[in-house]
């Protein structure tokens, strides 16, 4: 019953948010046809359910061949592959918006694990590579707001590959997140999720998630 209530919710939520922000994807478009390189949409491919891959879609922020410069998967505070536009995109989310096409394919959900490209996926243990999912990949997730300030935690540490760091420090956390997810989901934890995510976008130091989410897993750095 919950699965059905929740892809009820997806194609509710997903088709209506798309007809209201339709004047500001207009306006989007247009603003980075002709600003940037002109690219518009952003397509990656990502793991999803049952580590099936799909295309993402995002409004493209950074440069072409981004993913074959700098640091590759891996973006950081003031990262020069990002556009100037694309950097207001990505600050305020709005860059993930396009994912509620996904959402309303049925790739994705509005509340669930982040799909990640290959080479992240790969950061995490072969356990976790195993079960994180298990469950629909989401639009946003505890791990998405807990670590919603990524970038500036990564570009932070001066003295190791940010590759290494991901891999040592973030993914093991992320993925004791994700589990604990899996083994709380539930229709009022998801509403509380996306609740806590306007509330992240808005006060962005805000660990309101703390308050509501008593059981997480200890966080060690």
């Amino acid at each position: 019953m919950y699965l059905f209530i929740k892809r009820t919710i997806d194609i509710t939520v997903s088709f209506l948010a798309l007809i209201l922000l339709l004047p500001l994807f207009i306006l989007i478009v247009f603003i980075l046809k002709f600003t940037g390189e002109g690219e518009v949409f952003y397509f990656q491919e990502r793991i999803g359910l049952n580590n099936s891959n799909f295309k993402i879609y995002k409004f493209a922020t950074m440069l072409k061949n981004s993913m074959n410069m700098g640091t590759g998967s891996i973006t950081l505070k003031n990262d020069p592959r990002v556009t100037n536009f694309g950097f207001f995109l990505r600050k305020t989310k709005i860059n993930e918006l396009p994912q509620l096409i996904n959402i309303l394919k049925g790739d994705i959900s509005l509340v669930g694990p982040r799909p990640l490209v290959m080479k992240t996926f790969k950061a995490y243990s072969f356990d976790i590579q195993s079960k994180i999912y298990n469950v629909k990949p989401g639009l946003t997730g505890i791990g998405s707001i807990v670590f919603r300030d990524e970038e500036k935690i990564i570009s932070s540490i001066k003295n190791e590959d940010p590759h290494i760091f991901y891999r040592r420090v973030i993914a093991p956390y992320k993925g004791k997140l994700e589990m604990w997810y899996q083994l709380n989901c539930s229709f009022s934890l998801d509403l509380k999720l996306i609740f806590i995510t306007a509330w992240v976008i808005m006060f962005s130091k805000s660990r309101l998630y703390e308050k509501w989410l008593k059981d997480l897993p200890v966080r060690n750095f």
